[in-house]
């Protein structure tokens, strides 16, 4: 598990199962993450065991964001994917409404980032973030990742076609 005081990452499992289907059906969320849309009823159990699989073979890593004090869930943040060959990953983040604003994607993304570079040992982890996703262009910022540029176009979605921002940290960054 991992803290800072404010808030804990734990691993994504059964508990959180609630908390993953309304943050799924969150336009914001399917708006900028890869969640299906129309969203699947019961896509939250697909997604929790997709992460289970993942910590076992090396290739994801998933976190609750949960309140230390309250203990209410607040979002998701981990590994979206893993490249351990490569030592490299793709870091992300979702919070709910309710979260949003508090600084709580910058405290989720600073956990995960130590997480991958020290406990993963991974030498780059990188974000990518729609070019309207503003909000999130902070968060990444405030972290020490660096833009690196834009894919343009990138498929995410079925009939949709979006620009991308790549922000990056290595561990020789200042994070």
């Amino acid at each position: 598990m991992l803290t800072d005081g404010v808030i804990r990452l734990e691993p994504i499992g059964e508990d959180h199962l609630d908390g993953r289907a309304a943050l799924g059906q969150d336009p914001d969320v399917a708006r900028n993450t890869r969640v299906p849309e129309p969203w699947q009823e019961g896509f939250e159990r697909t997604w929790v065991e997709a992460y289970e699989v993942g910590r076992r073979d090396g290739t994801r890593d998933g976190f609750a964001v949960v309140d230390v004090e309250t203990g209410d869930f607040l979002g998701l943040a981990g590994l979206v994917s893993i490249e351990p060959a490569a030592k490299q990953g793709e870091i992300g983040y979702a919070l709910a409404p309710e979260a949003r604003g508090r600084g709580i994607a910058t405290r989720g993304l600073r956990l995960v980032t130590r997480y991958a570079l020290d406990e993963v040992a991974l030498e780059r982890v990188h974000l990518d973030i729609a070019t309207d996703n503003e909000a999130s262009m902070r968060v990444a910022e405030r972290c020490g990742y660096r833009r690196e540029g834009v894919l343009r176009s990138l498929y995410m979605k079925p009939g949709r076609r979006q620009d991308f921002i790549v922000y990056s940290l290595l561990p020789s960054d200042s994070a």
